[in-house]
């Protein structure tokens, strides 16, 4: 059997970026404007979702119109981008940078899959804008994570098939999304490693070598993928 990795595609916040914060506030601010209760579960339930589902959550039940659901996540959306204006290279998870250095050096095409509708705006404030050769955030695909569609639309525009491209995902909503599409997957963080192929803290962690040669030890004695 031929195996070759010949594609990264990164997911954005709790991977790349360290933005979960940022959001958090973003949320528990518009939740004290609101009167409103928002917790920790309700935040990781979250994880990995586009704009209206996670304002779905956030709302746990509570009915608006559709004017009023746009005016808060707008508002949301605001506060997010007021704290995104201090972001700067340092906000870069542990490893992120290296990892993708390391996988265009050795001739690895890199891609971003993200649900988030600021994905490129924050890679830019990261200063990884030309380490990337295809972005795909959350207004390039209808169907976001779970549905594959954003990293299958990622893989195409970079000319490679699933069982030649490796996903990194911190969330449930990913990590369903890569396995959905038959990709490789490997999960970062911790809290959402349950299917993926490989698992690390983070990605200090591992190197895109290590990732290359661990996935293709796991292709011994599988079916090949198609």
């Amino acid at each position: 059997m031929t195996f070759t990795i010949r594609a990264f595609i990164f997911d954005l916040d709790g991977v790349i970026a360290d933005t979960l914060t940022a959001h958090d506030l973003s949320w528990q601010r518009l939740a004290a404007e609101e009167g409103l209760t928002f917790t920790a579960e309700q935040y990781k339930r979250m994880q990995g979702l586009a704009r209206r589902e996670s304002l779905d959550i956030f709302l746990n039940g509570l009915q608006l119109d559709e004017p009023t659901a746009q005016a808060w996540m707008d508002r949301k959306n605001r506060y997010f981008r007021e704290l995104l204006d201090q972001f700067t290279p340092g906000h870069c998870k542990p490893g992120a940078a290296t990892l993708i250095a390391q996988a265009r050096a050795a001739g690895l095409k890199v891609g971003l899959g993200s649900s988030s509708q600021n994905a490129l705006r924050v890679i830019d404030k990261l200063g990884l804008t030309p380490q990337f050769d295809v972005m795909a955030d959350g207004n390039t695909v209808t169907r976001n994570k779970p549905a594959p569609d954003i990293f299958l639309w990622v893989a195409a525009q970079l000319g490679v098939s699933p069982a030649e491209t490796v996903i990194f995902e911190d969330s449930d909503a990913g990590l369903q999304a890569a396995l959905a599409g038959g990709f490789w997957v490997v999960g970062v963080g911790g809290e959402h490693n349950d299917g993926a192929h490989l698992a690390v803290g983070s990605l200090d962690e591992i190197s895109a070598v290590q990732v290359c040669q661990q996935i293709e030890t796991l292709v011994t004695g599988l079916p090949e993928k198609s």
